[in-house]
Formats: C-alpha cells, structure tokens, sequence
C-alpha cells in the first residue's frame, strides 16, 4: 500500500512540474538585437523606400560590406525632421535583414 502511494505521489510531482513550466515557458526566440530609442514610435514609414533598400540573407555569396554601402546609399536619400538619423538608420536596416539573418 506505501509503494502504491509512493507511486502516486510522484506521478502528482510529476503533473505539477509540467504546469509548473508551462506557466514559466522558455524563450523559444532570440530577443532583437536592435534597440531603438525612444523617439522610434514617432517614425514616418514612407512605404516605397522599403522596396529600394537591399536585402541581406548572410548566404555565404553575399559580402556584408556590399549590404551596407548599398544600405547607406538608401539611407541617406531619406530625410524625417520629427527622428533622429540614428532611429531612421536602425528602422530601415531591421527591415533590410532577411530570414536566418534576422533572427
């Protein structure tokens, strides 16, 4: 009678460490690496300038370096007087980061 209770003592630990982490989930994502400033909410999105940036995968043909002339090259075009060229730079470039590059 002991060992049978033993046993569902256990099972019951069992149950309450799976609730237990299922209320304490693990991060399955990496958190962005960009932070951005506190004036990026106030960001004019002009939509058409996304299709002129460059797009970076990190494949192995791609030069990175390449990806940043060309970026600032379309950077620079743009102007915002309500946000910083920091937080115009840090927006635009998230965007031009594509699949494993981007997480």
């Amino acid at each position: 009678m002991a060992e049978k209770d033993n046993q569902s003592i256990h099972n019951d630990n069992n149950l309450l460490r799976t609730h237990r982490d299922d209320m304490n989930s693990t991060r399955t994502s990496a958190p962005l690496c960009i932070v951005f400033p506190p004036d990026a909410s106030h960001f004019n999105f002009k939509s058409g300038i996304i299709q002129l940036l460059p797009n970076f995968h990190g494949l192995d043909l791609e030069n990175p370096y390449l990806h940043l002339r060309d970026f600032e090259e379309i950077y620079n075009t743009y102007n915002d007087f309500i946000c910083s060229m920091n937080t115009i730079k840090l927006n635009f470039f998230s965007l031009s980061l594509k699949d494993k590059v981007k997480t």
